[in-house]
């Protein structure tokens, strides 16, 4: 038996070398992964119980350590392996992207921004920094919690663009579990960081909101216009479309939206 497995554990290896994970079935990507910290089970039945439990592939590695512990057969170097993986996505697609790129466009945020939100279940403030010419300066997670919370602290967001000379930020935050849309108390905490930063002479570019692998820009949807927002404004429902928002057009009086950058 145990010669059996070690064969099957070589074909899937060896399948993987010639034609990458693109063929594979989710529990056969989990069995694979398992093979290299459990070394002596049949990590097929495993995969299968996990996807059983979980519900797929990305709610595996994004469940708690503690609850892959709860499934038989998975101890605590196993559920630490297995929630590294978001993670390494993250700082691998952060890595390629640092030194090169240039952001021009809400499309560009979105790219450098949304995979630096995969895997996390809590709400997290994550931030770029960019010099005159949008290139990136420096980009990282800057807060835990929720964006309206006393974490959110618009002197750190001030002191670190300070830090790296940059003269604009674009800020983006998540909401776990739910949809990609401003709240009002989003917009109203955007503008207080949006007006402090303009007292510096440095622009807030952008907000965007981000839920699983979509995402809703503040700017393009009008939120950061000529830096106010009046109540009434605030209060207009945003309409969001996978990837970008579009707010109703202004009432008269209020104020239009600013180009896309």
């Amino acid at each position: 038996m145990l010669i059996m497995a070690e064969g099957h554990r070589e074909r899937l290896k060896q399948r993987f070398l010639r034609e990458g994970l693109d063929g594979f079935e989710p529990h056969n990507i989990l069995e694979l992964a398992l093979f290299f910290v459990i070394p002596r089970r049949d990590t097929n039945a495993l995969a299968h119980e996990l996807i059983n439990t979980f519900g797929s592939l990305s709610a595996v590695f994004d469940a708690p350590a503690h609850e892959l512990m709860r499934v038989k057969g998975i101890g605590e170097n196993a559920a630490l392996y297995l929630k590294l993986f978001p993670s390494i996505f993250r700082l691998y697609e952060q890595d390629k992207r640092r030194k090169r790129e240039c952001i021009d466009s809400t499309e560009d945020a979105g790219k450098h921004i949304l995979p630096q939100f995969v895997g996390r279940t809590n709400e997290t403030v994550y931030a770029v920094y960019m010099d005159n010419k949008r290139k990136v300066l420096y980009s990282g997670v800057l807060f835990e919690g929720n964006v309206n919370s006393a974490q959110i602290s618009t002197r750190k967001i001030a002191e670190t663009a300070i830090r790296f000379n940059a003269s604009s930020v674009i800020l983006a935050h998540n909401h776990p579990g739910g949809l990609a849309l401003p709240s009002r108390e989003d917009i109203g905490t955007t503008h207080k960081i949006a007006s402090v930063l303009h007292g510096m002479g440095i622009e807030l570019a952008d907000h965007l909101i981000v839920a699983d692998d979509d995402f809703v820009s503040m700017a393009d949807s009008g939120f950061l216009a000529d830096g106010a927002l009046s109540w009434e404004f605030m209060q207009r429902p945003v309409k969001a479309e996978r990837g970008l928002a579009q707010a109703d057009k202004p009432a008269a009086g209020a104020p239009e939206g600013t180009d896309k950058r």
